[in-house]
C-alpha cells in the first residue's frame, strides 16, 4: 500500500515522503496514529500544502524565539525574598518565580519550563541562568537575589 508520511516515523519515513509500506503495517499502525495518509493524488497536494504550512509556522516562531532571546541577553532580573540566619532564604526562589519576573519585565509570557535551574536558589547573592528556547538560542540572564 502507498502512504505519504506526515510525521517522521524512525522505521522508514519522513515527513512527505511517498512509500511503498506493508498493507497491515498501514492500517494497524500508520493510519490509525495519524502518521501517514494514503497516497492520493490529491492527497498528495494537500499534504504538501500542510507541510509548507507547519514549515512557515515553526520559521515566525523561531523569528519571534530569536527576538525574544535578543532582548533578554544579558538582563539582570532581581527578586525580593525572606532571609533568615546565614543569609539563608525562608523557602527557595524557583524556576516559577524566575519565569514570573521575567514575564514582567519583559512584557511577554515566558514559561517556568523554559528555565534551565538546577536547583532552586536558597541562599542570596548573583546566579547564571539560561532561558532555553529551542536548539541554538539560549540566552543567559542574571538573577540577583536580595533580601
Amino acid at each position: 500500500m502507498k502512504v505519504i508520511f506526515t510525521e517522521d516515523v524512525p522505521s522508514g519515513g519522513r515527513v512527505g515522503e511517498m512509500k511503498e509500506v506493508s498493507r497491515g503495517y498501514a492500517k494497524n499502525y500508520l493510519l490509525p496514529q495519524g502518521l501517514a495518509v494514503v497516497a492520493t493524488q490529491g492527497m498528495e497536494k494537500r499534504v504538501k500544502l500542510e507541510i509548507e504550512g507547519k514549515q512557515h509556522r515553526k520559521s515566525a516562531e523561531h523569528a519571534r524565539f530569536a527576538e525574544m532571546a535578543a532582548r533578554l541577553e544579558g538582563t539582570e532580573v532581581h527578586i525580593h525574598a525572606r532571609v533568615g540566619a546565614d543569609e539563608r532564604l525562608f523557602g527557595s526562589v524557583t524556576a516559577a518565580d524566575i519565569a514570573e519576573e521575567l514575564s514582567k519585565l519583559m512584557e511577554c509570557t515566558i514559561d517556568k519550563k523554559n528555565i534551565e535551574l538546577e536547583k532552586p536558589l536558597r541562599q542570596t547573592g548573583s546566579y547564571p541562568v539560561v532561558i532555553r528556547f529551542s536548539g541554538e538560542l539560549r540566552p543567559k540572564v542574571t538573577v540577583i537575589v536580595e533580601q
